[in-house]
């Protein structure tokens, strides 16, 4: 039965919790800091968005691949649409390429996390400039589930900055630092591909790669556990 909770702050109650949120709330309990990252599960994601205010923006995509350490499985991915909330703009549009034709029939955003949460698991995730993403999906998380994303968080603009401060085999090797820190013109500078139209699970994927650049580089500075890299790019 729906709760007063739900009715009144549009809340989960616990015990109607889907079980990959029950299971998500004890997360902390399994991370285990010591695992080597090449042994370490990692979901490297996107969202797009109407726009980039907090308050009045939305979800309307979310896209995510699976890596463990820096190998990529380019068929474990996913990728969904998401009804939005607010107006999509001309100058989103013209970033995402998403449009109003496209959102027809789109899933809403609670179902979209509830599979996006089965997902992920107790993976650590990977974002570029991520705590966009995070702020927007956890306004999400604690309007309709009551708590936030647990998994560990790393952002490769982090990690591409404490590698040029501490090694210079890094800079050498890439002719000194990128001059944009977009994760397109980051993603180009360090020799990967870049489409000119992309969503969601390209991004991810341009994510995933860059990632996977840096990985080398961690492992000859020292960096070899999961705690070690998060004390390198947590977000």
């Amino acid at each position: 039965m729906t709760s007063i909770l739900t009715k009144l702050f549009g809340l989960e109650d616990r015990k109607e919790l889907p079980v990959s949120l029950r299971v998500h709330k004890t997360i902390g309990k399994r991370i285990n800091r010591d695992n080597r990252i090449e042994d370490t599960d990692f979901v490297a994601f996107d969202t797009e968005l109407t726009g980039l205010d907090f308050k009045k923006d939305s979800i309307i995509s979310m896209g995510a691949v699976k890596m463990r350490g820096g190998k990529i499985f380019p068929t474990k991915t996913f990728y969904r649409l998401v009804s939005p909330e607010s107006e999509l703009n001309g100058e989103s549009v013209v970033i995402h390429g998403i449009t109003h034709s496209d959102l027809a029939g789109a899933d809403n955003i609670r179902s979209v996390l509830t599979d996006f949460i089965e997902y992920i698991g107790d993976s650590t995730l990977i974002g570029h400039f991520v705590f966009i993403d995070l702020n927007f999906v956890n306004r999400y998380m604690k309007q309709l589930f009551g708590v936030k994303l647990r998994n560990p968080v790393i952002d490769t603009f982090n990690i591409h900055e404490w590698l040029y401060d501490n090694d210079s085999q890094f800079a050498r090797h890439y002719h000194g630092m990128t001059i944009k820190k977009d994760l397109c013109s980051m993603a180009k500078k360090y020799g990967i591909h870049v489409k000119e139209a992309h969503n969601a699970l390209f991004d991810a994927y341009l994510t995933a790669q860059l990632f996977q650049r840096f990985v080398r580089f961690l492992r000859d500075c020292g960096v070899h556990t999961l705690g070690e890299l998060l004390m390198v790019g947590k977000s």
